[in-house]
């Protein structure tokens, strides 16, 4: 089931659930992503991202992981995103990663509400991401979306955002 996303700009996606047939969809969307953002959503030196963790992103028997796609309405896959919760389910970590010449289109924020749209239905009370402190763009976008923002006390240079679920999110 593809679900319609209009930004604040008028750009309009599809959202839905990754399926294996997407690996190489996948993989060839990687290849439109910045060395900066693959850190950011790797939290480390990526260069290419490896065969196992393009199954990973498209392939869960894992109830507790869910990965999405978001495609323009030409068809092209303009960015990813997975949200895995703890065993309870009362905790999602989220993360999204955008195709460089998609950004600044309010994709990321609408993709954001999307996943957090989707927790708060399956019963997650809270979701949360691990930022790099010099990931700005996307801590101010969830600052914006009423995330809590604090350094990780392991390791100063991240930083934890965490929104709690079951309110209403900023529109």
């Amino acid at each position: 089931m593809n679900d319609t996303l209009t930004t604040h700009t008028g750009f309009r996606f599809e959202v839905r659930r990754a399926r294996p047939e997407d690996e190489p969809t996948v993989a060839e969307f990687f290849t439109h992503v910045t060395h900066e953002d693959l850190r950011f959503r790797f939290l480390g030196a990526v260069r290419e991202v490896s065969h196992e963790r393009l199954v990973a992103m498209t392939r869960s028997d894992d109830p507790h992981i869910h990965n999405f796609l978001a495609f323009s309405t030409d068809g092209m896959l303009i960015a990813v995103a997975t949200l895995a919760s703890d065993p309870a389910d009362r905790r999602g970590e989220v993360a999204i990663c955008i195709r460089q010449d998609r950004k600044h289109l309010g994709v990321g924020w609408e993709f954001l509400g999307y996943i957090a749209r989707y927790a708060d239905e399956h019963g997650i009370e809270t979701i949360e991401s691990i930022e790099s402190r010099e990931n700005r763009a996307a801590i101010e976008v969830e600052r914006d979306m009423g995330f809590t923002v604090s350094t990780d006390p392991d390791d100063p240079t991240l930083v934890l955002v965490q929104r709690k679920l079951g309110a209403r999110l900023p529109s």
